[in-house]
């Protein structure tokens, strides 16, 4: 992951390029979502979980929902185009995102190349006054704008799919 050293550095200089305001936060490393309700008194606004999945003929998703939402993953193959779904390899993760589990992130998509992972967010984030994500390292979080979010994205040509994600009840 080398390579990636600069990324949050760029990630900072693309969101102030595009006037993208930010708010952050700076935390001890969080792995789950659990372990994430701390930040999410201290960051009012909607918070994150991100699925790293890679479908049966081969292609690669990140999809990015609300942390309480439970994916059903059968049901979301047909509204993001994917054939059979499950969960990726975390090499894979590294070598395509730059990040490792605990750590990802939509703003991950700085690291992969256009049409290498297809970023996929939910409706409701999108849409949503403030997000907040981990920039590119699960000690920190940023809250943005989901409309930012979608902009910052397209910028390094990963333009979202925004589907409203199945659930599973």
């Amino acid at each position: 992951m080398s390579e990636y050293v600069d990324s949050e550095q760029r990630l900072y200089a693309d969101l102030a390029a595009l006037g993208i305001v930010w708010t952050a936060l700076e935390h001890v490393a969080v792995f789950t979502v659990e372990e994430s309700e701390v930040i999410h008194a201290a960051m009012p606004g909607a918070h994150t979980k991100n699925l790293f999945l890679k479908d049966s003929a081969g292609g690669y998703f990140l999809v990015t929902v609300d942390h309480a939402t439970r994916v059903d993953l059968k049901a979301l193959a047909a509204p993001i185009g994917a054939k059979k779904l499950s969960f990726g390899k975390a090499e894979d993760m590294a070598a395509l995102l730059g990040v490792s589990p605990g750590a990802v992130t939509p703003l991950a998509a700085i690291n992969a190349a256009p049409g290498t992972v297809r970023v996929v967010l939910d409706e409701t984030l999108a849409q949503a006054v403030a997000v907040h994500v981990h920039p590119l390292r699960n000690t920190a979080t940023i809250g943005l704008g989901g409309a930012d979010l979608v902009r910052v994205l397209a910028l390094w040509g990963h333009a979202p799919l925004i589907v409203a994600i199945p659930q599973r009840n």
